[in-house]
């Protein structure tokens, strides 16, 4: 729930006075009534969730799950193809909603169903605009290759030339196949842990090891396509993410535990769980209790292994199976829940400030800080009592969405949009199209690469259509990308365009 709000905007980037800042509250709410302080993962939080943890032996502080995935997210848009792939599909998104006859044609082509603008506040935000794009790619095919679009001014400007160009290009469409495959299930991961309608501890190391399956199985296996992709998620998990918590999370969830007979050969689960035993016990003497009830857990021994116990394992959320058949461990029992009733992330606090930003308009702009306080308490917790009141009390989260996440891009391969076939009834494919319109991958030049410049424009014109690959580090930068333009279209522009038409007109009759 909504407690207060503090105004540390004089003192935020101290991680010594945000200590002070969290211990004062935790002494306020009573440490006994803390398991764990969720921050973000600025190197500010850490330093003041370290020392909270130094000072607190009895809680935790773990980073926003949300915030790392995110983060692990804008590492794997570092990736060449996943970077140039997101910079087209934000361009060409940017391009058609800053031209109203490109918008229009757009609608008109996908029936009024509209693109994803890139949102500059989660890096998820990009996966969402590929997403849409990938399910508009007929769609626009047809828009760019349509006479609404190629005779019209908008078409002829340097930045639609190049829009239609990325449309058209074969490359382009791969690239986000691949950027779908490899963001896919991570998104679906950032969703179940960005919810707070219900607990998702017990899920994200299960949840984790799905997302990575997922991707493995897209690519059929082949580990030249997803290793350096596994390589960030391992990175930004191992020192960011997996904490104690998740892992006892993930030993203490019957669905899991359960269904792997091997789960105690795992040290680095059996590690976690004794961690939180240790710091989440009053003393020596429960500690001892919990690990002698372990047993009974672990043999599906009394309560355990009655029969409606075994099939509520799957079917009901871990918290309540607990409350339900764990009363012969009370001790293991009670701090099984509170571990299991954590969150993960500290978004749905952040999305207080959409609560701020709603209250404190012109009209309230005077408000001292305690009214609008006192205003926010009432409207988030409020909202909060509702959620908690409509949400599902027995079900338990469920994973298959991640597994299933990237299903509909089975039979998608990210190196063959050349091959996909322009009509139904004919030959011809988008990768004859791109050779015929130019639109395949364009020179990029850098300001270091003047001399290659000058030899490329002294070359003959058939000589230029000669398209050398990005590197991975060089962004797209206007500037130079329609002097490229300019360049390669100077003396064939008129008859790209002409036999474009040409090749869509003839069919078409």
């Amino acid at each position: 729930m909504f407690v207060k709000s503090v105004d540390a905007s004089s003192y935020v980037k101290s991680g010594e006075k945000l200590f002070q800042l969290l211990d004062n509250f935790v002494e306020e709410i009573g440490e006994k009534n803390v398991v764990q302080v969720v921050t973000d993962n600025g190197s500010n939080y850490v330093l003041a969730g370290k020392l909270l943890q130094a000072k607190r032996e009895h809680l935790f502080w773990t980073p926003c799950a949300a915030h790392c995935l995110d983060l692990m997210l804008e590492d794997i848009g570092k990736i060449g193809r996943v970077k140039k792939a997101i910079q087209r599909g934000i361009k060409l998104v940017g391009f058609i909603y800053n031209h109203t006859l490109a918008l229009n044609t757009m609608r008109k082509y996908t029936s009024k169903t509209e693109l994803v603008r890139h949102g500059v506040t989660r890096f998820a935000t990009t996966f969402l605009t590929l997403q849409r794009l990938h399910k508009q790619k007929n769609s626009l095919r047809k828009m760019f290759t349509s006479d609404d679009w190629l005779k019209s001014n908008t078409a002829k400007d340097p930045k639609g030339k190049r829009a239609t160009d990325t449309v058209l290009m074969p490359s382009f469409w791969n690239d986000v196949i691949y950027t779908l495959k490899v963001m896919g299930p991570l998104v679906r991961v950032l969703r179940l842990v960005d919810n707070e309608k219900r607990p998702a501890m017990g899920y994200i190391y299960e949840a984790m090891d799905r997302a990575k399956e997922a991707i493995q199985k897209s690519f059929n296996g082949n580990e030249d396509k997803y290793r350096d992709v596994f390589a960030i998620i391992d990175r930004r998990w191992d020192c960011q993410l997996h904490h104690p918590l998740h892992a006892a999370g993930h030993y203490l969830n019957p669905e899991y535990f359960y269904a792997n007979p091997q789960i105690d050969d795992d040290a680095e689960l059996i590690s976690g769980l004794y961690k939180c035993i240790d710091k989440l016990s009053a003393n020596d003497e429960e500690v001892d209790k919990i690990h002698g009830q372990l047993e009974k857990y672990r043999r599906a021994e009394g309560l355990f292994g009655m029969n409606a116990a075994v099939r509520q394992r799957t079917k009901s959320a871990p918290t309540l199976w607990w409350k339900s058949y764990g009363a012969q461990v009370p001790e293991l029992r009670n701090l099984t829940v509170r571990v299991l009733g954590l969150t993960c992330s500290s978004s749905g606090c952040e999305r207080n400030w959409s609560t701020f930003e709603h209250i404190h308009s012109k009209k309230r702009s005077r408000l001292e800080h305690q009214r609008l306080q006192d205003l926010v308490f009432i409207k988030y917790n409020q909202a909060l009592k509702e959620r908690f009141e409509s949400r599902d009390l027995i079900d338990p989260i469920v994973l298959n969405d991640i597994d299933e996440s990237n299903e509909w891009l089975v039979g998608e391969e990210d190196d063959g949009a050349e091959n996909e076939f322009v009509f139904d009834d004919d030959n011809l494919t988008w990768g004859e199209v791109a050779n015929v319109t130019g639109a395949n991958e364009p020179i990029t030049f850098t300001r270091q690469n003047t001399r290659f410049r000058k030899e490329a424009a002294s070359m003959p014109s058939s000589s230029r259509r000669i398209r050398v690959e990005e590197g991975d580090n060089e962004e797209i930068e206007d500037e130079e990308e329609e002097q490229i333009y300019k360049l390669n279209t100077s003396e064939e522009s008129e008859g790209g365009e002409e036999d474009l038409e040409e090749m869509f007109d003839d069919d078409s009759d």
